[in-house]
């Protein structure tokens, strides 16, 4: 019987009764921004066989879910999916296969699809043959052009928050963990890694084999396809490139296996084999993607100095926060974020210095204050509320920020040996688990305000989790170097000192970054041209500094960066760097207008999570299909 007809069938029965207006709804202890019936059943392994077809941007082939049944009684298993293709649905025993009915629901922009299967009893291994989408939201297929060597196509994953969905029928929640293994077919000239036992050795043949044992969350499910080669860093690590960026990659992530091993010094043994590093082409959406044994990383960070890599030692965290221990829900992905933001400044500690790390503390702390101002209280708080709504919505700099000056006031006040040990204790007690805000707060009451109650008040706590902005208590970071800065500053903007005078020969990013953000919005033009002159900021090769500079600009109406921003964001498509830019030109029709201009050009190298935002950010309209 074809699925179309069983389709027609389960609807009969009610199987699938969600319309395209309807999100997902959850019961207790589910996710509402999955579809998945896991209080009846969880996928405890997947085996992906996939076929990656370039010419038509999509990844064929089928998958096997293996199951475990939390209610025997149950009859249906209910995945997620996204813009799939599905031709068949099977059962699998005994290397039988045997078809099953099933149903997909009307489509959701947000949630996608609702994938209904019916099933005898509790079968212990379902196939799902299907085919994704070229405009898959987790998958971006470039052209050869647009890569760094402009010779072969590269294609490349992104699945958090709910984009695994996109390219895989699964349960997309983070409160389901499991192990997985792939054979995946590509062109023989082309190399295929996964967030899985990538072997450095592989050769290139088209036929790729990989496994993760260690059970992990969909979200940490990822692929790329392109022409890489691989450099070592260290027995345990190294790096993954396109040949023309390898070589400056590796030097400037020489340290990486220095921060494994800092890590692990503080918070127990690195639990995932290898740690890998693999750079994308500048169109990759985030600074990088924690994805279990491969890192994906942006090239924007590459600037020459190491001066960026504190986004390496944030990647690395993960894999205690996140990887290791990861929020049950979006609602509590402070748990993954603020962990992994603490853990990440205090590797860059050990690894350049007090000074720095303090400097990347105030940076994050001034970031928050800004984003404040653009957030709804609710929004504020770091355990969120995002039933029915994108939990991309939750990336922002309370997850990161926020958690991370919380965490930082609890080693305050319980002093840092005292804190470090706690942390080491829950990274085992949790690893491997998915758990949420209170199971993070009872472990907290029991292991370390219990044993010294007069450290933090009831609330105190409740304060930092369930308020708005910033409490009033929390003890802001103080760096001399920043309070140098501002003099500097200060003299520029109040006496008659000349921008070519500021003592910024060996200043930092960092302390560029602090002198950039505080510079007033209307700066007049005749202080931009000599602070231009001086240092050359329309030129920085250092993409954050670039983007701190470029957008002052725009506000300030400093048209000599024109060209050089427009290259800018033809270049880059990191969302953090490029969609600020195009939301301050957006402020006139004007520069409106310029925007669009340049965001036709932009936007097909750019991935669709970044198109996504820009295309809000500039009221963007696709041209219509012609018939």
């Amino acid at each position: 019987m074809s699925g179309s007809l069983l389709s027609l069938l389960l609807v009969s029965v009610s199987m699938a009764t969600a319309t395209a207006a309807a999100p997902p709804k959850a019961s207790v202890a589910l996710d509402p921004h999955s579809y998945a019936n896991i209080d009846a059943v969880r996928v405890k392994d997947l085996h992906l066989s996939l076929k990656a077809d370039f010419s038509a941007k999509t990844l064929a082939g089928h998958a096997d879910l293996s199951l475990v049944w939390q209610d025997p009684t149950s009859r249906m298993l209910i995945l997620d999916t996204r813009d799939l293709e599905i031709g068949k649905v099977e059962s699998i025993s005994n290397h039988k296969a045997q078809s099953l009915a099933f149903a997909l629901a009307p489509k959701d922009p947000v949630f996608g699809q609702k994938l209904s299967i019916q099933v005898s009893g509790p079968v212990a291994k379902v196939r799902i043959h299907y085919r994704t989408s070229p405009n898959a939201s987790g998958l971006q297929w470039l052209a050869p052009e647009q890569t760094a060597g402009k010779k072969l196509p590269f294609m490349f994953s992104q699945s958090q928050a709910i984009h695994a969905r996109s390219w895989v029928p699964i349960q997309d929640t983070p409160a389901v963990r499991f192990t997985y293994s792939a054979d995946i077919k590509t062109p023989a000239n082309l190399l295929a890694r996964m967030s899985a036992d990538n072997d450095p050795n592989d050769k290139r043949d088209g036929q790729y084999r990989f496994r993760m044992p260690q059970p992990i969350p969909s979200y940490l499910l990822a692929i790329a396809i392109g022409d890489l080669k691989f450099k070592a860093i260290s027995k345990r690590s190294g790096v993954y490139a396109e040949p023309s960026v390898l070589d400056a990659a590796q030097r400037e992530f020489i340290d990486t296996e220095r921060m494994i091993k800092a890590a692990e010094r503080r918070y127990g043994k690195y639990r995932w084999g290898r740690y890998d590093l693999l750079i994308l082409p500048p169109s990759f959406p985030f600074g990088g993607m924690e994805n279990p044994r491969l890192s994906f990383i942006t090239p924007t960070i590459i600037a020459g100095d190491k001066s960026l890599v504190a986004l390496i030692a944030h990647e690395l965290a993960h894999s205690w926060s996140g990887n290791l221990v990861t929020n049950r829900s979006w609602d509590s992905f402070w748990l993954n974020e603020g962990f992994t933001s603490y853990v990440e400044n205090r590797i860059v500690e050990d690894i350049y210095g007090r000074d720095q790390a303090l400097m990347e503390q105030a940076l994050s702390q001034d970031g928050l204050r800004a984003e404040l101002g653009e957030l709804a209280a609710s929004d504020q708080k770091l355990r969120l509320d995002l039933r029915g709504r994108d939990p991309d919505e939750g990336l922002t700099a309370i997850a990161y920020d926020k958690g991370n000056w919380f965490l930082r006031f609890l080693e305050q006040r319980f002093g840092r040996e005292m804190f470090d040990d706690f942390l080491r204790r829950y990274f085992a007690h949790f690893a491997f688990q998915s758990i949420g805000t209170d199971d993070f707060l009872a472990y907290l009451q029991r292991e370390l305000v219990a044993k010294a109650p007069d450290k933090v008040s009831q609330e105190e706590l409740r304060v930092w989790l369930e308020e708005p902005g910033i409490p009033a208590f929390a003890q802001a970071a103080e760096s001399a170097r920043f309070a140098q800065v501002d003099l500097a500053l200060r003299a520029l903007l109040h006496t008659q000192a000349k921008a070519s005078a500021l003592p910024a020969k060996d200043w930092t990013p960092q302390e560029w970054l602090r002198f950039l953000n505080s510079l007033p919005t209307d700066l007049d033009l005749e202080k931009m041209q000599a602070l231009d002159a001086a240092w050359k900021l329309t030129a920085s090769s250092n993409a954050e500094i670039a983007h701190a500079w470029f957008k002052l600009a725009l506000t300030c109406g400093y048209r000599a960066v024109d060209k050089p921003l427009e290259q800018y964001l033809l270049h880059i498509g990191r969302r953090k760097l490029v969609l600020p830019l195009y939301e301050a030109m957006a402020k006139t029709e004007p520069g409106r207008e310029r925007a669009l201009a340049i965001y036709r050009q932009a936007r097909p190298g750019y991935h669709p999570i970044t198109q996504g935002s820009v295309d809000a950010a500039l009221g963007w309209k696709a041209a219509p299909v012609a018939p």
